[in-house]
């Protein structure tokens, strides 16, 4: 799709086939159904029954929108965890430790968004992919520099992409290069506080489909004064909250060495763990950890691909789908190596799997294992698509009358396509198949509120 500043046209009836996962590890087939949506992309109502009826209403109107019988609708996938700039080296020096990484690869390239011309070209072709891969929302970090974040938000709302953008705040100048660092907490207070009214003020956002989000990047690169001030804008502004947690050894060493507490404890001390909180990582949350974060119903994005080149470890999803905490899922690019959530999910799929089977191949089996530790391909879905609406407590990433229409249409006959689905095939089978085996060449149309911003 070429880049407009036209507003996308609206759907407002779609007849299809669809799946989704209303529940953990529930999927439901919504068969020759009609989606009726409102002005503002909402579904109004599913027909199931006198569906052909109903759409010969709109057919008549030209409102009409009709999926093959080798298409089907999914709910658009919530990516949770995306750094914006870092899009250039998405699948570059992922062989170099975390700290290395950042202050060698990455602190010069997000610096280069003092430009705000440069960020503009990168954050294109950033929602263009996303968009692409079928991520309806998507939960930004940008960079310190705000003329170059508002631009972000400019390019999400003009592409009609669900965004969450948060301006980075890193004011600890010893663990921040010189070129690279707020002057000081005031600043980045300010400038985190100048991103909240722009974004609020946005011409033509009243429904929110753009919102600023406070992130703190993560504790290390932050002075206490810092985490402090942002924690008591979160209170004061109702804003969402991003940051990093406890995402590896050197991580969440730093955080007990500096702080005594795990990054948990911490981040709920400065007052940065509330309902709208979404930490990236937590692959060494601890039980009591746990219980903050589900006491305060903050959200963990877990990053499998990411988590296998940073972390050294191997996030337990299983333990934190069983004690209920919010969760989704993040590519986390640019250190994560797939812009697609369905590879991410296939991952998760199969990071839970190593986790319970054991890698080690000089240990016995039984040494080896860790029972009960993997996930189904419906929970993997769920993470994908509701589990990110319910962790940033919106109304997205299942087919309800009330929540807004963000979808994807899968075709199992695109060209280039490795998808293969039968006659035989169940809803589980092709969900599983979709999963496994589709990527971008099947994901030929894309809607946000009801809207297409992506058409193949």
């Amino acid at each position: 799709m070429k880049k407009t500043a036209k507003t996308p046209d609206l759907t407002r009836a779609i007849a299809a086939t669809a799946i989704h996962a209303p529940g953990k590890g529930e999927l439901e087939l919504l068969k020759d159904v009609l989606f009726v949506l409102d002005d503002e992309g909402r579904i109004t109502h599913i027909h199931q029954h006198d569906a052909q009826d109903q759409a010969q209403h709109f057919d008549k109107d030209g409102q009409l929108t009709r999926l093959a019988p080798h298409q089907i609708l999914l709910p658009g996938m919530v990516d949770l965890h995306i750094h914006a700039p870092q899009f250039p080296q998405i699948g570059r020096a992922l062989d170099v430790p975390l700290e290395d990484w950042l202050q060698t690869h990455t602190f010069p390239l997000e610096a280069r968004c003092a430009d705000p011309d440069y960020a503009e070209d990168i954050y294109e072709s950033l929602v263009d992919c996303l968009l692409a891969n079928g991520t309806t929302t998507a939960m930004y970090y940008a960079t310190i520099h705000l003329a170059a974040t508002q631009r972000l938000a400019d390019i999400c709302a003009r592409r009609g992409q669900r965004a969450l953008i948060g301006r980075v705040c890193m004011d600890d100048a010893s663990q921040c290069p010189p070129y690279y660092c707020d002057s000081s907490a005031d600043i980045a207070e300010a400038e985190t506080r100048a991103f909240i009214d722009y974004v609020r003020n946005m011409p033509g956002n009243s429904a929110g489909l753009i919102s600023p989000v406070i992130t703190p990047r993560f504790i290390p690169s932050c002075t206490d004064e810092l985490l402090h001030r942002l924690g008591r804008l979160a209170q004061e502004s109702g804003c969402h909250v991003q940051t990093h947690c406890s995402e590896s050894d050197w991580e969440h060493g730093y955080v007990l060495n500096r702080c005594g507490m795990t990054d948990t404890q911490a981040l709920a001390g400065f007052g940065l763990l509330t309902r709208r909180t979404i930490l990236a990582h937590g692959n060494f949350v601890g039980d009591s950890d746990i219980d903050l974060i589900s006491h305060a119903q903050s959200g963990i994005a877990h990053c499998p691909l990411s988590n296998a080149y940073f972390s050294d470890a191997v996030f337990p999803l299983r333990k934190m789908l069983d004690r209920g905490v919010h969760l989704g899922l993040g590519t986390d690019i640019a250190g994560g190596a797939s812009p697609s959530l369905l590879e991410n999910a296939r991952h998760a799929l199969i990071a839970a799997r190593h986790l319970e089977n054991g890698v080690d191949p000089a240990l016995p089996a039984a040494a080896r294992k860790r029972p009960g530790a993997r996930i189904s391909t419906a929970e993997a879905f769920w993470l994908a698509t509701a589990g990110g609406g319910i962790a940033l407590d919106l109304p997205v990433g299942v087919f309800r009358p009330g929540y807004q229409f963000d979808a994807m249409m899968v075709d199992f006959q695109a060209p280039g396509s490795n998808l293969c689905i039968t006659p035989e095939d169940e809803p589980g089978d092709m969900l599983q198949k979709i999963i496994y085996t589709a990527g971008r060449a099947n994901i030929r149309t894309v809607w946000v509120a009801g809207r297409t911003v992506h058409s193949a």
